[in-house]
């Protein structure tokens, strides 16, 4: 039987590798597991399957799990191989069995993270980029707003210079002037509001491409800017909304997955303990 005095050091480094290693390849078959499970509930077609809701707290609670089984066994494995100290007191040993414990689930959640690139690796480092990026919430709504007016600027235009079914007229718009309309339209949107000289030019180019006086030219022009500046606000909110949800989201999953490993760190240190005790209960 192998035992060392208190004079030596008071790590098992090999006991603790082989604890890690345990716990690392345990979190790998666990996370693959989960990966199965999560894929077979999955349905791509839109309103079957499982909610998002039920997914995200499946993954808290397989993450869990998946803790205290890879921390468990590798907390046990580090206690259990240890070696055995001497001219020790009993709550010397408890702490050294339970250090032997943390440091074995703390090497292990460095090889998972590091080296097998785990989801609790990804979601810490995807949620520190989206705290990044949400941080700039106000900013970075602004471009989004403007592609979208960009986007819709075409069927706008489209409204602007629509005739009446059967309707003859003179000559039609062609793309210069639908785009110098689109690029009109696109402007007032970013700038929250059409000016008059603007709003005038487009009366006219309304007018006379589709035989409406100048009266119901006006009247459409001001209806389409209507649609216009509430599509645009529609979004605004549409990608507000998402950035919140994505901010809240990012959120709880952070904080699940610190709970999950003060989890594991507690399992790990416990199991260490026991492994340690039935060590050196064995009488040879």
């Amino acid at each position: 039987m192998e035992t060392l005095s208190a004079n030596n050091s008071s790590v098992s480094w090999a006991a603790i590798f082989a604890g890690a290693v345990s716990a690392a390849a345990m979190t790998l078959i666990m996370l693959i597991l989960g990966f199965g499970l999560g894929f077979s509930v999955i349905s791509p077609w839109q309103n079957e399957g499982v909610t998002m809701e039920t997914i995200g707290w499946s993954t808290i609670i397989w993450l869990t799990i998946t803790q205290i089984v890879a921390a468990g066994l590798g907390g046990y494995i580090a206690g259990r191989l240890r070696t055995r100290w001497t001219d020790i007191n009993i709550d010397e040993i408890y702490f050294r069995d339970t250090a032997h414990g943390l440091i074995s689930w703390a090497v292990a959640t460095l090889l998972v993270a590091l080296l097998i690139l785990s989801s609790v690796g990804a979601v810490i480092s995807g949620t520190s980029k989206a705290g990044a990026s949400l941080a700039q919430g106000a900013t970075s709504v602004v471009p989004a707003i403007s592609e979208v007016a960009s986007e819709s600027s075409d069927y706008f235009t489209d409204a602007l210079l629509r005739t009446e079914p059967g309707a003859e007229i003179a000559q039609r718009a062609d793309g210069d002037v639908r785009d110098e309309l689109s690029n009109i339209l696109v402007q007032a949107l970013r700038d929250g509001e059409l000016n008059e000289d603007d709003k005038q030019y487009v009366v006219g180019l309304v007018a006379n491409y589709t035989e409406l006086d100048e009266s119901e030219a006006e009247q459409r022009v001001d209806n389409v800017i209507e649609r216009a500046e509430q599509a645009v606000a529609d979004a605004e909110q549409t990608a507000r909304e998402a950035a919140d949800t994505a901010l809240e989201g990012a959120t709880f999953a952070s904080l699940w997955i610190f709970v999950a490993l003060l989890i594991g760190a507690y399992i790990a240190s416990f199991m260490a303990t026991v492994g340690g005790r039935q060590r050196d209960s064995i009488i040879h």
